[in-house]
C-alpha cells in the first residue's frame, strides 16, 4: 500500500510547499492580503509583488523540480543505473555552453530573451551530436560514453569562454548565473519554458511501461515489443526538452534528478513508471523547499539555489551510499 500512499502525500506535500512559496519573501505581508492580491486586477505595489515576482517563481521552481526529478527518474531506468543523473549525456551541460556565450557576447543584454534562447540551442545541438554520435544502433554503454564526451567538450568550451573572457563584468556574471537561482524570473520566462518542459513531460511519462519491461533486459523487453532505438530516441528528446529548458531558465542545478529518484525509489517497489510520477512530485517538492530556506537563510546575501541544492544533496546523497554499502554486508 506503500506506493499507493506515497503519491497523495509528495502531492500535498507540493501544494502546501508552493502556497508557502508564495506567502514567504523579503516583504511582511499578510496571508489574506497576499491572496486578495495575487487575484486582484488593480496595479498596485502589492498585486505586482504576488503576480509579477512571487508566482512565476514558484511556478518555475515546480517546473524545474518537475523536469529534473522526472529526467532523473527516466535515466535511471533507461540505464538501469541509480548514479545516472541528468548531466550525464551533456545537456545541461551544452545548454550552460549556450547560456555563457550569450553573456560573454552581449547578445544576453541586448535581448531580454537572449540567454534563455541561447541555452535551449546549446541543448538542441547537444541532442543532435549525441544521436549522430550513438549511432542507430548503439545501447545504453554507448549513449554513456556519448553523453560524457558531449559534457566533456561543453565544460572546456564553457571554461575556455571565461579564461579568455576581457571583460571581467561579464565573468562575474557568467559565474553567478551558472550558481543557479530562480530570483529575478518573469511570467515570460515560464511562458517560454513551458512548452518545451511540457512536450518533455508527456514524452518521458509514456515511456513508463517500456521501462518497466527494460528491468527484465534489454533481450527481454525486445521479445515484448518494446522497441529499444525508438524508446532510447524518445528518451534523449524527452530530458532535452526538460533539462534544457530547466537549465536555460534556472542555471546549474544539480542533485534534485540524482537524490530524489534515490530516496523514493523503496516507496514505489522496483517500477521505473511509478518512479517517474513520484521523482515528478519530490522534485518540484525538494526545488520549492530549497527555494524558501534560500529566502530565509540569507535574505540579504542572494543566496543561490544551485548552490544549497549541492550543500543540502552531496551529504545526503553520500549518507545514501553509506546505507547502500551497509545493506549489502
Amino acid at each position: 500500500m506503500r506506493d499507493h500512499i506515497v503519491f497523495p502525500i509528495l502531492a500535498t506535500l507540493t501544494l502546501i510547499l508552493f502556497m508557502a512559496s508564495l506567502l514567504i519573501g523579503p516583504a511582511s505581508i499578510g496571508i489574506l492580503d497576499s491572496i486578495t492580491a495575487l487575484f486582484s486586477d488593480e496595479e498596485t505595489p502589492l498585486a505586482l509583488v504576488m503576480q509579477e515576482i512571487r508566482l512565476p517563481r514558484a511556478l518555475l521552481a515546480v517546473m524545474v523540480g518537475v523536469s529534473l526529478g522526472l529526467s532523473g527518474a527516466a535515466l535511471q531506468g533507461y540505464l538501469r543505473n541509480p548514479l545516472a543523473e541528468p548531466g550525464l549525456i551533456g545537456i545541461s551541460s551544452s545548454a550552460a555552453l549556450g547560456a555563457v556565450i550569450a553573456l560573454q557576447t552581449g547578445f544576453a543584454a541586448q535581448f531580454a530573451l537572449g540567454l534563455p534562447l541561447s541555452a535551449l540551442l546549446g541543448a538542441c545541438l547537444a541532442v543532435v551530436l549525441i544521436l549522430a554520435l550513438a549511432g542507430p544502433r548503439g545501447g545504453a554503454l554507448t549513449l554513456i560514453l556519448a553523453g560524457i564526451a558531449i559534457s566533456a567538450l561543453a565544460a572546456a568550451l564553457t571554461s575556455l569562454v571565461l579564461n579568455l573572457s576581457p571583460n571581467p563584468f561579464a565573468v562575474s556574471e557568467i559565474v553567478f548565473w551558472m550558481m543557479g537561482s530562480l530570483s529575478d524570473r518573469s511570467m515570460t520566462h515560464v511562458s517560454l519554458a513551458l512548452p518545451f518542459m511540457i512536450a518533455g513531460w508527456v514524452i518521458l511519462l509514456t515511456l513508463g511501461r517500456s521501462l518497466d519491461a527494460l528491468t527484465l533486459g534489454e533481450d527481454a523487453a525486445a521479445s515484448m515489443g518494446v522497441k529499444l532505438n525508438r524508446l532510447r530516441f524518445l528518451l534523449i528528446v524527452g530530458v532535452a526538452s526538460c533539462v534544457g529548458a530547466a537549465t536555460a531558465i534556472a542555471g546549474a542545478i544539480g542533485f534534485v534528478g540524482l537524490v530524489v529518484p534515490h530516496i523514493l525509489r523503496p516507496f514505489v517497489g522496483a517500477h521505473p513508471s511509478r518512479l517517474l510520477w513520484a521523482s515528478a512530485l519530490g522534485g518540484a517538492a525538494m526545488v520549492l523547499a530549497a527555494d524558501i530556506a534560500v529566502r530565509l537563510i540569507l535574505p540579504d546575501r542572494d543566496l543561490k539555489l544551485g548552490v544549497l541544492m549541492a550543500i543540502v544533496g552531496a551529504p545526503l546523497f553520500l549518507h545514501l551510499i553509506y546505507n547502500t554499502r551497509r545493506d549489502q554486508l
